[in-house]
């Protein structure tokens, strides 16, 4: 058992950086960023995309995109509680329901080892997306799911820096 009240007889690992996949793959990384480019033109709408980013962001586990996308969130006037409860949307009324059937699609596109988008998760879009939406939306997914998985598996480092409301 981890003794928390000392931390010395059991210190919690921080994961030191790995490699720079931004400079180790330019060409890539730039592509990858292009691609998010485009779907913040979407309609899609950007507000939309960052409560994607982070809800899979934490359920990947990722700790510098989870800071990054909250900062977003903040910086374009996102409520803090919101915020707060994307990990538990299903359980407040903060979430229109475009935002939901988003949030969901986000949570099953992305867990797909335990189990694949059902008929009904797909039909939960329709009447909030077209069928170009949700192409994007799925492409905004497998996205974020890209860059979770170069933070975690390089440990990009989460800079210690005040949070601004």
């Amino acid at each position: 058992m981890t003794d928390i009240a000392n931390p010395t007889a059991n210190p919690i690992a921080i994961p030191t950086p790995r490699l720079d996949f931004h400079s180790l793959a330019p060409e890539l990384y730039k592509a990858q960023g292009s691609i998010n480019a485009l779907l913040a033109r979407s309609s899609l709408g950007v507000q939309l995309l960052e409560l994607v980013y982070l809800r899979v962001s934490q359920i990947n586990g990722c700790a510098f995109c989870v800071d990054m996308h909250v900062r977003e969130l903040l910086s374009r006037g996102e409520d803090l509680q919101r915020i707060n409860s994307v990990v538990t949307w299903r359980e407040v009324d903060f979430f229109e329901m475009r935002e939901r059937a988003a949030l969901n699609w986000a949570e099953r596109c992305t867990q797909l080892s335990q189990a694949h988008p059902g008929p009904q998760d797909f039909e939960a879009l329709r009447p909030y997306f077209s069928e170009r939406e949700m192409v994007e939306l799925s492409y905004a997914i497998g996205c974020i799911n890209v860059w979770n998985r170069l933070c975690v598996g390089f440990a990009a480092p989460v800079e210690k820096k005040p949070i601004t409301l």
